[in-house]
């Protein structure tokens, strides 16, 4: 069994000598194994190819993959049309627990999602001609997800879900955060995650000037408050400190005791804290991705660590992921890199004051610290994005500065 995917964007054959029909051993033979489609874009019969990988290393491009699976790996879920990326398996909500998803961006996570919401019916890989739900169901016949899916089809499910990339909120939506969240409050529960989350300060702020970490709380409250058969919430931690996390965590806990929980989540404490169950999804970012059963939290974050699934008999990573038992020795021997000054800044309604210290070559330093408390003014101090209202820098020393908050258009 194997995949070939062809990278659209990419795939430019009036600007190449189509090299991946040109050295295709079975095209030599007279197959057509590799034609130019009618939207000029190369087309791989998956039926035909050999797998043996020329046209990959030959596309000047870089537009094709070729991947060989595992045997088992004989029914997509999900396949966006025909040389386009395949799913394989689903996640399964579970009443009254949280099911965590853990694995890379871009192996089809938010798919997943959208089947479970209902707002793409699963094609099982068939791209030339509708899939009835008929036909799903009876694939799923006798496992854990068919009660659900059967629900998606008499399309009795509601599903809340908190954006992965929340930076697009402010795009569709411009008025307060009062505004915002009352018509979210469908449980009548509003005011109890207001307090939780500390939002009460800020709800009759507009949502285009929040922070990071104060529109993430938003995005999770939102959320929450929905009268939802089924809530997703896709990375609760980025731009939280640790007390923010651990409320929100602690209020997911709360709602996964009424109905299903399904998170994505990166930050393995919070998902072992969280999650009763999860799923690992390992796979190739935008070629394919693979969905496992469900596992123990524990067993499961242990698995994707070490990067394999005993189970499966699967080596999804060529290294294992460990950790110091204790920290490095300490830098007695490191020469001095540079020293920074004692400085203050004032703002409106804030004022940092920093004690002058020193950075070591070779040494990682870590600042701790809850959100709001100037941390990031601290690092533009240090980089020169901003000056000093006393102190100053040294102005030999380069720093590079990558911000706390970005944004930019995801595409999706």
């Amino acid at each position: 069994m194997r995949i070939a995917v062809v990278h659209r964007d990419r795939c430019h054959p009036i600007k190449c000598g189509t090299e991946c029909i040109l050295y295709c051993p079975r095209v030599r033979t007279g197959d057509e194994t590799i034609i130019i489609g009618e939207d000029q874009k190369a087309v791989i019969s998956e039926e035909l190819c050999v797998g043996c990988g020329i046209c990959v290393t030959k596309c000047p491009f870089d537009a094709l993959d070729i991947v060989n699976l595992p045997e088992e790996l004989d029914q997509p879920t999900h396949r966006y049309g025909p040389n386009g990326f395949v799913l394989y398996g689903l996640p399964i909500p579970v009443e009254g627990k949280v099911t965590g998803i853990l694995g890379p961006n871009g192996i089809g996570k938010s798919t997943a999602v959208k089947i479970l919401s209902g707002t793409i019916i699963p094609n099982l890989g068939k791209t030339d001609a509708p899939v009835s739900w008929k036909e799903i169901l009876d694939l799923f016949q006798g496992t854990e997800l068919f009660d659900y899916l059967q629900l998606i089809a008499q399309k009795n499910v509601k599903v809340a879900v908190k954006p992965q990339y929340i930076d697009q909120i402010p795009k569709v939506f411009s008025g307060s955060i009062r505004d915002l969240l009352v018509t979210t409050d469908e449980r009548g529960r509003l005011d109890h995650y207001i307090d939780r989350l500390s939002l009460r300060p800020i709800l009759d702020r507009t949502i285009g000037n929040l922070s990071g970490g104060e529109l993430q709380r938003v995005a999770i409250a939102a959320c929450l408050a929905r009268d939802a058969d089924f809530y997703f919430l896709d990375e609760i931690t980025p731009y939280l400190d640790v007390y923010q996390r651990m409320a929100a965590a602690n209020l997911i806990r709360e709602l996964a005791l009424e109905r299903p929980v399904v998170i994505v989540e990166h930050d393995l404490a919070i998902l072992d804290m969280l999650a009763d169950t999860v799923h690992i999804a390992y796979g190739k970012p935008a070629v394919f991705g693979v969905v496992t059963h469900p596992k123990g939290v524990r067993v499961g974050i242990n698995q994707y660590l070490e990067g394999y699934l005993p189970e499966e008999n699967v080596r999804f990573r060529d290294f294992s992921v460990t950790f110091e038992a204790r920290a490095h020795a300490g830098g007695a021997s490191r020469e001095e890199l540079f020293t920074f000054p004692a400085m203050t800044k004032h703002f409106e309604q804030f004022s940092l004051t920093i004690d002058g210290g020193e950075i070591q070559n070779g040494e990682v330093l870590g600042v701790v610290g809850a959100n709001g408390i100037g941390k990031s003014t601290f690092a533009k101090l240090l980089a020169g994005a901003i000056e000093p209202d006393t102190g100053s820098m040294d102005t030999r020393v380069r720093i590079s500065y990558k911000p706390q908050y970005l944004k930019g258009d995801t595409g999706a």
